[in-house]
């Protein structure tokens, strides 16, 4: 694989109005130059996510140049162009969305730059070299799975009233999350034990532009005021992340007197910790971003040196143009009785962050 040659000097651009500084390693020490592209700073995550490999990457000896878009796709092409020009030999990009970043990416194929595509699946492009993430229909699933044995659905006869708020319509991981829960929800919906009372069962209609807080909530005021202001009880909601899950709290502590709602999550955000250990959302499925980081550095230090990046599915993710090869990290469900071991014990947080 052709390599361009990384300049001796740092480089130093503008992209979209910030002036963009790679990383202070010494050219002559440094092993290469990653470009590291994310959506957003606006949800905890992606700032862990970027950071935990900026870290990681620079304790192997390479620069990163780690960008931010603000869920602007105009803004995101622009720093991955920069990247290419300013000589980035690999590129790892979450994008914003999934179908936006064709053109640019042919540039870096023509350029021999590798592609990893972060979390999210990069469609309809050859450009694509791996992906990694974490199973994310076994995400839903784990979702759909609390939901059934919240509700006791194999020994309870129903009816119970289920609405649904998933994320942004764009970003791939929604057809796996969504899926993955609907896969497991869907008998009890048919055989009548689960209802949705509004009516809003399809990806479409229950997406969230940008996984939103302010959306997730502005949506959900309209499904209880129109659904439940004659005091219909609410007895669960699968929101697919936490971000969502927090707009629906809100709406609830706003508009709602019926019997508190289960309420799913993902990302075990700082945010959202509170809702869960006051019983007000009844879990999250944590993905341990420190893992999926670690994973992505290892899978760029195989490339870097000449090799081939580990893997554990090459069949699932087929982004239009073929099966990417991927590697999954697994998810795990988090309650008020196992955060402390899984989110405080294990070093991701502390205490005090949920006070």
């Amino acid at each position: 694989m052709k390599r361009k040659l990384f300049a001796a000097v740092l480089c130093a651009s503008m992209v979209a109005g910030t002036l963009v500084v790679p990383t202070a390693v010494h050219a002559e020490e440094s092993k290469g130059l990653i470009g590291v592209a994310m959506p957003t700073q606006d949800l905890q995550r992606w700032n862990q996510d970027g950071e935990n490999m900026k870290k990681e990457l620079e304790e192997k000896g390479y620069e990163v140049d780690l960008q931010y878009a603000g869920n602007d796709v105009a803004t995101q092409v622009s720093q991955i162009e920069n990247m290419i020009a300013n000589g980035d030999q690999l590129l790892v990009i979450a994008s914003i969305e999934g179908d936006s970043l064709g053109t640019v990416l042919a540039q870096a194929k023509e350029n021999d730059i590798p592609v990893i595509a972060y979390d999210r699946l990069i469609m309809n492009t050859d450009a694509v070299s791996y992906y990694a993430t974490f199973d994310n229909y076994l995400v839903g699933k784990t979702q759909g799975e609390y939901i059934v044995d919240a509700l006791d659905l194999e020994n309870t006869d129903g009816p119970y009233n289920i609405e649904f708020v998933t994320g942004d319509p764009g970003d791939n991981n929604v057809n796996f999350f969504f899926g993955g829960a609907m896969d497991v929800l869907q008998p009890y919906i048919d055989e009548g034990k689960l209802v949705v009372p509004s009516g809003q069962m399809t990806k479409d209609e229950v997406a969230t532009a940008n996984w939103a807080t302010e959306t997730a909530q502005a949506r959900f005021e309209n499904i209880l005021s129109s659904y439940y202001a004659d005091g219909t009880n609410l007895d669960a909601v699968l929101a697919s992340n936490d971000s969502t899950a927090l707009g629906v709290a809100n709406a609830l502590a706003a508009n709602y007197t019926g019997e508190y709602p289960i309420i799913t999550g993902q990302d075990c955000d700082i945010a959202n910790m509170p809702n869960i250990i006051d019983g007000k959302q009844a879990m999250s499925v944590f993905k341990d971003t420190r893992t999926l980081a670690s994973k992505v550095v290892e899978m760029v230090d195989a490339i870097m040196t000449g090799g081939e990046a580990p893997v554990n599915d090459t069949e699932t993710y087929d982004n239009g143009t073929g099966a990417i090869p991927s590697y999954l990290c697994e998810p795990v469900a988090v309650t008020v009785d196992n955060y402390k071991e899984l989110l405080i014990d294990s070093g991701y947080y502390t205490e005090d962050q949920f006070e």
